[in-house]
C-alpha cells in the first residue's frame, strides 16, 4: 500500500538534516539510514518526480537519481515504483546499500 503522507513514518524523521545532505563517503552512512525505512519507496518517488537535486532520498544519491532520470525522463516514478511493489517485483531502481 502506498503511503501518501510518508514523512512522519520516515526513518530519518528525527535525524539532523545535515546527515542527509552530505558528499562523498558520508553518503554511504546516509544511505544506511534509508536501508530499513518503511517509506523508502515513497521518498524516492517524491525525489525523482520532483527532480530534487540535493541530498540522499529513498536511499539514492543525487548522482544515482540523475542517472535514472536520464534513462527514463518522462516516467512517473510513483507509478513505476508503486506498480513494482504491487507486483512483488524487485524495485526497478533497487541496488544494495554499500556498507
Amino acid at each position: 500500500m502506498w503511503v501518501e503522507d510518508w514523512a512522519p513514518a520516515a526513518a530519518c524523521r528525527e535525524a539532523q538534516p545535515d546527515q542527509l545532505f552530505v558528499r562523498g563517503a558520508e553518503q554511504n552512512k546516509a544511505k544506511q539510514l534509508c536501508a530499513g525505512c518503511p517509506v523508502r519507496t515513497e521518498c524516492l518517488a517524491e525525489a525523482l518526480d520532483n527532480q530534487i537535486e540535493w541530498g540522499v532520498w529513498g536511499g539514492m544519491t543525487e548522482r544515482e537519481r540523475r542517472a535514472l532520470l536520464r534513462r527514463r525522463p518522462n516516467a512517473s516514478w510513483r507509478t513505476v515504483l508503486e506498480t513494482a511493489r504491487e507486483q512483488g517485483a524487485p524495485s526497478p531502481v533497487a541496488k544494495p546499500v554499500a556498507v
